[in-house]
């Protein structure tokens, strides 16, 4: 049996295949982070949420947000090691696994945007070139994170119609002292902002919140993509929920900097499995 992951902030989507591609099982659990999380929460995750068969007998394919370096990953197959007792695990990161669904064994560029973002070239085998995420303070430029701290900022600031903000607190139902206290002293203030995105995309035709994601997609592409000589010469392909949702105003910022759009994926898994089901 082969079991995959395909691991953000907010969720994770675990595809189970039985028998070579007879039978395929899914499930989904809260995000697993090791970035965020040590082996005990991770564990603690799937104690709680895992609801597909745990063998040893499993090999194992992790892709996961925080998991691009020999620590972090060791984070992770320890506590998948606690949980499947001692199965094959392979782990990688979400970006390797984007890279892997949206261009299966081909060169192009893969990019993820979802509570965060990330982007590389891949050259069929590997990520050749990479431009760090460096996380939603510093970067994840365009992602759900970045999108919902603008609009909430944006609004506590007072500078969305009045409207948008009696709006927002009716379907909500929380003040800008409980905002503040989410943001600065609860655990995942990435998710915490992008959740707000729903509500983004369910009134975009406000002038004011279209601009605010107009404005995060092509910060996006500016200190991300336009760092990338190939970028120009191919597709950008894109997987996750945002990428999804507003992918129109995605289109259209790409090509105010000349990029075409190919693939856009709301989660990877499909594909994810195709390709290991292909090898």
């Amino acid at each position: 049996m082969m079991l995959i992951a395909d691991s953000g902030s907010t969720k994770t989507t675990w595809g189970l295949i039985r028998n070579g591609i007879a039978e395929v099982d899914t499930c989904d659990t809260s995000g697993i982070n090791p970035f965020y999380q040590d082996e005990n929460a991770i564990l603690h995750v799937l104690e709680k949420e895992f609801t597909l068969p745990a063998s040893p007998n499993h090999y194992i394919y992790f892709y996961g947000a925080g998991c691009g370096s020999p620590q972090s990953k060791a984070i992770v197959i320890r506590a998948l090691n606690r949980f499947f007792h001692n199965a094959s695990l392979f782990v990688e990161s979400d970006l390797m696994g984007a890279a892997r669904a949206l261009c299966q064994h081909s060169t192009g560029m893969a990019c993820i945007l979802g509570t965060g973002s990330n982007s590389c070239f891949y050259d069929g085998a590997g990520i050749a070139y990479h431009v760090p995420s460096l996380g939603y303070i510093l970067g994840d430029e365009g992602s759900g994170a970045d999108i919902g701290r603008r609009f909430v900022s944006d609004m506590l600031k007072k500078l969305l119609p009045d409207r948008i903000s009696a709006q927002f607190y009716e379907t909500y139902q929380l003040t800008p002292d409980q905002i503040q206290e989410h943001v600065y002293k609860h655990p995942f203030p990435n998710r915490f902002l992008a959740r707000f995105t729903p509500f983004v995309a369910s009134n975009l035709h406000e002038s004011a919140l279209f601009e605010i994601v107009k404005k995060c997609f092509k910060n996006f592409f500016v200190r991300n993509i336009n760092q990338y000589p190939m970028a120009s010469n191919l597709p950008i392909n894109f997987t996750g929920s945002i990428a999804y949702y507003f992918k129109e105003v995605l289109k259209e910022s790409a090509k105010e900097y000349g990029y075409e759009v190919g693939i856009i994926e709301q989660n990877p898994m499909d594909r994810l499995m195709q390709f290991h089901m292909a090898l």
